[in-house]
């Protein structure tokens, strides 16, 4: 018999119920992950590395990576399957992943995630010269240390030499995530936050803010939720889930690469800045434009295929 207790729950017990499944389903992960670990790197090791904060010791970034992956299971993959079963039977159908995809559609998402980095470069240098007013100097201080801390494991995450660990990092950091945070913001939480607001615009942004607020890097924070935004128009006016995570992953592997060929000294770290500097300003207008009419081709092209209300 199928389980069906949960299937006529209003969105906003929907929304604390999936709270305590996520919260629930990371703690379970984190335990069992941790239980592992302890015989694989040593008692002393894991508990060293919990607290860790100099990310030079290969050793400690491989234990790193591991609670990494493991989180990224247990946080974001795990529990949309969990909720898209519980309140609809078939996870498949819940998270939007049983719609077909145009192949030019993904042609469009592939070359809009690209020429759309000159324009979240500027935008992410905007964000990152913000300054709070002087009374709120104890937060800055706070926000600075832990972009700081999160910046320094980025790029330790990022150090690697061999097509082996540029594989790994792009299943770590751009297959886990464009999966698994699709899953969970636009698959779960944008779907909630339509139905409480019944508008599917304030859905999108509020799961976006969400989305970019969850990273807890708050001078990247903007471009963030940018994209955020895109990846959730871009669900609604296709029906399909696979097209944010598509999109998600090629923004996530594109730094991924780029990163790994800057420490082979094959391209210059200045790359990362295009679109952010003076003399790079015209790319981040043609950035723009190019986004803004991909877009609507976008849009015009999935018409058909669009979210309907009732499929909310």
């Amino acid at each position: 018999m199928a389980f069906t207790a949960f299937r006529e729950m209003k969105p906003f017990p929907q929304l604390i119920l999936s709270a305590f499944v996520v919260i629930a389903c990371f703690l379970l992960f984190m335990v069992v992950s941790l239980i592992i670990a302890i015989p694989i790197f040593g008692f002393e090791s894991v508990i060293n590395t919990l607290s860790l904060t100099d990310f030079s010791d290969p050793c400690s970034i491989r234990m790193l990576k591991y609670f990494q992956v493991v989180q990224s299971i247990g946080l974001f993959i795990v529990p949309p399957i969990i909720l898209g079963w519980l309140f609809n039977g078939n996870f498949i159908k819940y998270l939007y992943l049983n719609k077909p995809v145009i192949a030019s559609s993904v042609l469009i998402v592939t070359v809009l995630m690209v020429s759309s980095s000159p324009l979240i470069n500027f935008i992410g240098e905007l964000n990152a010269n913000m300054e709070l007013p002087d009374w709120m100097g104890a937060v800055e201080r706070w926000m600075k240390a832990t972009e700081g801390n999160a910046e320094k494991l980025t790029k330790a995450f990022l150090d690697v030499k061999t097509p082996a660990g540029l594989l790994f990092n792009l299943f770590m950091i751009a297959v886990l995530p464009a999966i698994g945070e699709e899953f969970l913001f636009r698959g779960v939480v944008q779907r909630i936050f339509i139905k409480i607001t019944r508008n599917a615009h304030w859905g999108i942004w509020i799961s976006a803010i969400l989305f970019s607020a969850m990273h807890m890097q708050f001078y990247g924070f903007v471009p963030r939720m940018l994209l955020g935004v895109m990846f959730g128009y871009l669900l609604v006016w296709s029906g399909s889930l696979w097209l944010p995570i598509i999109a998600h992953f090629i923004n996530n592997g594109i730094a991924v690469i780029l990163m790994y060929y800057i420490n082979q000294n094959k391209l210059s770290p200045a790359i990362e800045e295009i679109g952010s500097t003076a003399d790079s300003y015209y790319l981040t207008i043609m950035s723009f434009v190019f986004v803004a009419v991909l877009l609507v081709v976008f849009k015009r092209q999935n018409i058909v295929n669009s979210l309907k209300p009732d499929e909310f």
